[in-house]
């Protein structure tokens, strides 16, 4: 649940943005920050998170910041201009930085070895059960009013109650001191560790070019309601939920590289496809394909983490992680923006598919010094 909702602090709101550049006498670059001052918010104080995380209790990074979620959403939904929203949502970003971390955490310490893959597809599995659903609701809400989707996010107050209750505490025995950032960002010297999170980075960084820009075809080239766009948009987790369920079966049957590899080739066809191909029912087909890479590489790259991160570090190194995801989902919309404004909504997915293919590039070359990653992935884990 603390996965689900993570996610839906973005899911939530792409079939809304469209409608609420009138209401908010925004444009459609502008409404863009509604996302990426969030995840700008949520990746600094992930890193903050990351210097006390493995020095104190799981649970006392977890709770306050399912609070600060719950809350600051009901804010956002009686704020009455952008500027004020803007910056409700920068504190909601505070609760968001420390709910999935922990959970994927809190996973890495409960499981080993390929259990802890089958754990992380199934972390996959609800946060693709969130992309499916997050938008049908955050669309279906909007048909009300634009700020109605907000009041969703107050569902994680009760969360944090059974939170409380629930979760075990895995951090039995923190350290004495909090980490240094210096230290913190020490890992990143790891090749394996380093080149996860840029993985992680370049997956959210694409997939935002889904959640954001093509909920704008829908509803201006098909006349889509934002609830429509929603459903559309959730297709990609259809596809994602069944390869993610069998995320177990892949590590066991093929590489971290081929994995990867294939992973990103699917996100890049697709990106490109919807770019040159924006007919309604090629669409649908490369939002499902997208959700193939998409369910393919997350659930890989989560559990890696956990296994080349130090041991003693663990919780400081999936927040740096999870940081990634939200410098992405960030520098997206900052990237995309400028290139719509300069060109149009083709040259956003063109430029993205090409970025993808480099991911794909790389791993090819990075395959003989992904020591502790390649070969057969499951006897690395």
């Amino acid at each position: 649940m603390v996965s689900f909702f993570g996610m839906a602090g973005g899911a939530l709101l792409g079939p809304v943005l469209p409608i609420m550049v009138e209401p908010l006498n925004a444009t459609r670059e502008a409404v863009g920050w509604v996302m990426a001052i969030y995840t700008l918010s949520t990746a600094v104080f992930m890193l903050y998170f990351g210097t006390i995380t493995d020095s104190i209790g799981r649970k006392k990074i977890l709770v306050p910041c399912l609070l600060i979620n719950g809350i600051a959403g009901f804010a956002c939904y009686l704020a009455p201009n952008l500027g004020i929203l803007l910056i409700l949502r920068f504190i909601q970003g505070i609760g968001i930085a420390g709910m999935i971390p922990i959970a994927m955490t809190m996973i890495g310490e409960l499981y080993d070895e390929v259990d802890r893959i089958h754990a992380m597809g199934r972390i996959s599995v609800t946060t693709s059960i969130g992309a499916i659903s997050a938008p049908f609701i955050g669309g279906s809400m909007a048909l009300v009013s634009w700020n109605y989707p907000f009041l969703f996010y107050m569902l994680t107050i009760p969360l944090a109650v059974l939170a409380c209750y629930i979760l075990p505490e895995t951090n039995i025995e923190p350290q004495e001191k909090k980490i240094t950032f210096k230290r913190m960002f020490s890992v990143l010297r790891n090749i394996n560790v380093f080149y996860v999170m840029f993985l992680c980075f370049m997956s959210f960084f694409l997939l935002y070019t889904i959640v954001i820009y093509v909920p704008f075809i829908l509803i201006e080239k098909f006349n889509f309601t934002s609830m429509g766009a929603g459903i559309a948009i959730g297709l990609q987790g259809i596809s994602m939920i069944i390869v993610a369920s069998k995320a177990k079966k892949l590590a066991l049957a093929y590489s971290f590289t081929k994995i990867i590899l294939f992973g990103f080739l699917f996100i890049s066809i697709a990106i490109f496809g919807i770019g040159i191909l924006p007919e309604l029912y090629m669409i649908y087909f490369f939002l499902l394909m997208f959700g193939v890479g998409f369910g393919m590489t997350q659930p890989l790259l989560s559990a890696s983490i956990t296994v080349v991160a130090p041991s003693n570090m663990m919780g400081s190194t999936v927040l740096i992680y999870n940081t990634m995801k939200y410098a992405g989902q960030t520098a997206s919309p900052a990237v995309f923006g400028v290139i719509l404004a300069a060109i149009n909504f083709s040259g956003v997915f063109l430029v993205s598919s090409i970025l993808g293919l480099c991911v794909v590039i790389s791993a090819l070359y990075m395959r003989k010094d992904l020591v502790g990653l390649d070969g057969n992935s499951t006897k690395n884990m």
